[in-house]
Parts: structure tokens; sequence; C-alpha cells
């Protein structure tokens, strides 16, 4: 063992280069996947009532693959569960090529949804454990910004082969799935467990070997002193000294994420089939495009406060539907100015969901991370469900208000958490963003 001090900084590894891959090629698919119902729309005709199943189907396994998943990476582990993942997409994407019925296109979309439920609640937990103290913000926020880049790639295939034959159009998504998930699973060969979730277990020995083999002995000393200094200074300046209950971590992380999932999803995945069969591809292509150049801010996250990020991002997004609502008549006749609000509500709608995805992950213990994140997951998505079918039959100017309020929802979220929550950003270890710094 090394006699180098262990007060030395922490450094950025090839084992953190293979994580922040793997994390973020993960999130990539994940959104790739959930945008994969609203182009399906067109794969075979369906009644109006069909087509609302597509479009919920998307939420529906993505929520019982996160509920499975959260408990199951609890219990097994971290990467034994993202292994299961990648088999299921494996094998959901070579059926997808073969979909040309309704119920192959359900069969084949619901067992790569399940995984990608798992895969990104997954992600989301153990990215906080696993990356260094100093960089744990910027790179949870810029692998969710991995989301919006599965998006445009979606739309940019389903955009590309718009004018083919719908096998070829099928093809070319699923082997474009494949041609990521090999990459990915490259990756995870060269990354370890998460050392915090098997030392919570009490798995030591294998900790120590993880250790020694992805990382080095000081190099994890250094790493594990540089994240008790930002806890202690924390509790020295006061910042840690709120306590924060369970009911009022739940309102919050409810409230957002499901603002962020229905208020995202009504205006990206169902407003096309609903209102504009024809601009579909190009709004996901837009939504999401939007959400990836904007979504950089990630950069500056560990400098940043969540708090006023949240408020932030979901106070835009509510203002800006309301203006959406309200010039209704004026770009229904200008598609211009339709696309200019779109880009304009997906700038505060990225601020608001890549802040509320990195809280939701970061403010649980470890040994019950992936439980609760799965819990306020499966609980906002599947609220998103509903809303897809409230909203079938409504007319343009009902479904914008109704948009609105979700983000109403939303923003009292992120008020309550303004108000009497904490800060988990600005340097803050993974510690006091738990709550395990009390012990």
């Amino acid at each position: 063992m090394s006699s180098q001090p262990l007060s030395r900084e922490e450094h950025w590894t090839r084992t953190d280069s293979w994580l922040f891959w793997s994390f973020g090629l993960g999130m990539l698919l994940e959104n790739y996947i959930f945008s994969l119902s609203s182009v399906a729309t067109q794969w075979v005709p369906m009644p109006k009532s069909l087509q609302s199943l597509l479009l919920a189907w998307s939420p529906l396994w993505l929520i019982i693959g996160i509920a499975v998943a959260g408990p199951l990476a609890d219990r097994v582990g971290r990467k034994n569960t993202f292994y299961t993942t990648m088999a299921l997409y494996g094998v959901g994407a070579i059926g997808l090529v073969f979909s040309n019925q309704y119920g192959l296109i359900l069969l084949f979309l619901a067992m790569l949804l399940f995984a990608a439920g798992g895969e990104m609640n997954t992600i989301m937990a153990v990215s906080h454990e696993m990356m260094p103290h100093k960089h744990r913000g910027k790179t949870m926020m810029l692998e969710l910004n991995f989301i919006n880049l599965g998006g445009v790639i979606l739309g940019l295939v389903a955009l590309s082969t718009a004018y083919q034959h719908v096998a070829f159009q099928r093809a070319m998504i699923a082997f474009t799935l494949l041609a990521v998930l090999i990459i990915l699973f490259f990756a995870r060969r060269n990354t370890p467990e998460s050392i915090r979730w098997l030392e919570r277990t009490g798995q030591h020995e294998r900790a120590r070997q993880e250790i020694e083999r992805f990382y080095g002995w000081d190099e994890y000393q250094a790493r594990q002193e540089a994240a008790r200094r930002a806890t202690e200074e924390a509790q020295a300046a006061g910042a840690a000294r709120k306590r924060v209950g369970l009911p009022l971590k739940l309102f919050t992380t409810l409230t957002i994420s499901f603002a962020g999932s229905a208020g995202f999803g009504l205006m990206t995945y169902v407003l096309g089939p609903h209102f504009f069969p024809k601009l579909n591809a190009a709004i996901i292509l837009v939504a999401t495009g939007t959400g990836f150049v904007s979504g950089f801010f990630g950069l500056w996250a560990d400098r940043l406060s969540r708090k006023w990020l949240l408020l932030v991002g979901y106070l835009g997004s509510f203002l800006m539907t309301l203006v959406i609502w309200a010039t209704i008549p004026a770009w229904s006749r200008n598609v211009g100015l339709f696309w200019v609000l779109l880009v304009l509500l997906n700038l505060f709608v990225n601020v608001g969901y890549l802040t509320e995805d990195t809280l939701k992950g970061e403010v649980w213990p470890t040994k019950r991370r992936g439980t609760y994140t799965a819990l306020v997951r499966f609980v906002s998505i599947g609220l998103y469900i509903a809303t897809i079918y409230i909203t079938q039959n409504f007319g343009i100017h009902a479904y914008t208000m109704f948009n609105a309020l979700v983000w109403a929802i939303g923003l009292a979220g992120a008020i309550a958490w303004f108000v009497g929550g904490y800060e988990t950003g600005k340097g803050a270890s993974l510690d006091v963003a738990s709550g395990e710094w009390e012990g």
C-alpha cells in the first residue's frame, strides 16, 4: 500500500469513464424505447382506443420494470440487475423486427419497456453511489441528458425512414438499438459493483476486491476523504442541520416526478398522434433535441443550487404552457410560431426534468435507494398513464390547459422543497443529500 497521504485530491479514472458511458448509454436506450410507442402508432391501422392503449403501453410497462428492478437492485446488486435488463433488450429488439401485427408490437415493446424501466431506475440509484464526489451532480445530469439524445436518435431514424416500408423502419429502429446495446455491454464489462452498496450490505471482502481492481486503495480513500470533508463542512456551516422527514421527501419527489413525466409526455409523445400525426416524429425530434442542447447546463451542476433549478424549471414550464394555451389561435395558423413556443417550453422543461431526476435518486439512504426511487417513479408514471386516457377526447384548448395544471402540481412540489427542503447541490456530499450523515 502506498504511503501517499490520504488528503490528496480525488482523480477521474478510467473506471469513471466506463461508468459514465455505461450510465449515459443506458439512459439513451431508455428514452429511445419509451418513444417507440408513439412512432409505432403508424405501423398498423388502429382505432383511437387501441392508439391510446399503445401510447399508455410505454409508461405501463416502464413502471412494472421499475417496480421489479428497484427492490431487485437493493437485494442482488446494481450490476446483476444491469445484466438482466441488457438480456431483455436483446430479445426484445430482435422480436421487434418481426412485429408486423398489433399484438406482436405490444409483446416485444412490453419486454423492451420492462427492461428500460429497470435500467433507468438502477442508474439513478447507482450513479450517485459510484461517481467521484466532486463530479456527482455533473455526471448525473449529463447522464440524464442522454435521455434527450435517445429521443433525438429515434426521431432522426423515424423521419429518415418515414416514407419507406413500415418493415424497413422497424428493422432500422431495432438494429440501431442492438448496435447501442453491444457498446453498452462492452462498457459494463469494465465497471465494478457499487462499493457503497457492497459495504452497506456487509460484503466487505468483495468491496475491497472491487476497490483494488477498479480504483486502487489510495484513490478510493481519497474519495472517501473528500466526501467526509464535504459533510463536515456542511455540518459546520449549518447546511445539513435541517431535518427533513419522509412526508416532505415523498410529496416533493412524487409531485415533481409526476409533472416531469406527464407534462413532458403529453406535449411530446401524445400531442402528435392525437392532433398532428404528420408532425409526430418532428415533435419528438424538436422537443428532445432542445432538451439535449440545453442539458449541457449540467456541466455546472456541482456549483448550482438544486432548489433554485427546480423552482425555475417548474415555474417556467407552467408559465410557458399558459402562453401556449393563450396563443393557440396564432400558432394554429403559423407553424413556425408553434416550433418556437415548443422550443421555449422545453428549455424550462429540461431544467426541471434533469434536476428532479437527480434529486429523486439522491435523497434516500443507500440500502433503500433503489426501492424508494422505484416507488416514486412507479406512482408518478402510473398517474401519467391516467392522463393519457383522461385527455384522449379533449380538444386542443382543454388539452393544453390540462397540461398547465399538471405543471402547477410540479410547481407545488418545487415550492415545497424550496421552502422546507435542504440543499443537495452546490457540492453537497451524498451523505448530506441522503440524510445518512445523521447516522
